[in-house]
């Protein structure tokens, strides 16, 4: 299989272009989470580095996570890994642009919460789908409520519905619309950030974050706990993630 991640150091190694490189669908799998965070450890700390951009290969920026990998023998270390990249993400020194085309689902959404700007698509399509499938979305329980206020939140965490690009630009979800997003997010790169001085934007970073991070680091530990504890122990959870590999309908039994 190739490898899940295109890394490229930009701008005169002011800039760190990572790339979901598993088109069309651009899985959240565990090799893409590991390879996402070691890129992440190895960059990050460059001194000359001023942001982090984020796109994918292919008409989708990702359909999510794999399925497969949140059945209850595997979805602990997968849980683990992911959680892991997201505080990596949300606590990292500099800006994370992200650029969306298409489908942004589940844990792409979520990995793309994390960043600190969102580029999107007029026709891209953002949402949380989990709960269609029986479970719900932890990492986007913590980072929604941030970005987009609580009750617009719960909208999309307990409705498993999705939003195209101009409304998510409305509710806060996303940050700017274009038709080339990932052009779009070099261009707000060269104008905005590429003239700063690194050092000093890392504070304003740090600054920024204060707090945010902390919340976010410590409801997502809770959360966790709560999808592999308690979740996971219930019969209707499990029955929605294996209809969905079987393609066939779930069957609730409510417990």
């Amino acid at each position: 299989m190739s490898q899940p991640l295109g890394i490229t150091v930009d701008r005169n190694g002011a800039l760190l272009r990572l790339t979901l490189a598993r088109p069309k669908a651009n899985i959240i799998d565990a090799e893409m989470i590991a390879a996402l965070d070691a890129a992440l450890a190895e960059h990050l700390g460059a001194r000359d580095l001023k942001a982090v951009l984020l796109a994918a290969e292919g008409p989708h920026f990702s359909f999510g996570a794999s399925v497969e990998e949140h059945l209850p023998e595997s979805c602990a270390e997968m849980l683990g890994g992911l959680h892991a990249l997201i505080r990596r993400m949300i606590e990292a020194p500099v800006p994370i642009l992200v650029a969306i085309r298409g489908q942004c689902l589940g844990g792409g959404l979520e990995l793309a919460c994390a960043g600190s700007m969102l580029f999107a698509t007029p026709d891209a399509n953002l949402g949380q789908p989990e709960m269609q499938l029986g479970v719900f979305a932890p990492a986007a329980s913590c980072l929604l409520p941030e970005r987009i206020g609580q009750s617009r939140a719960e909208e999309l965490l307990f409705s498993g519905a999705s939003v195209r690009g101009e409304r998510a630009l409305e509710i806060g979800l996303v940050d700017h619309l274009a038709d080339d997003p990932e052009q779009a997010a070099l261009d707000w790169f060269d104008a905005n950030l590429a003239p700063k001085s690194a050092s000093s934007l890392r504070m304003a970073v740090r600054a920024a974050r204060i707090g945010y991070a902390g919340r976010v680091i410590a409801k997502l530990a809770e959360v966790e706990a709560l999808y592999l504890n308690e979740l996971m122990s219930t019969r209707d959870a499990v029955e929605g993630l294996e209809a969905f590999i079987a393609k066939r309908p779930a069957e609730w039994e409510n417990r």
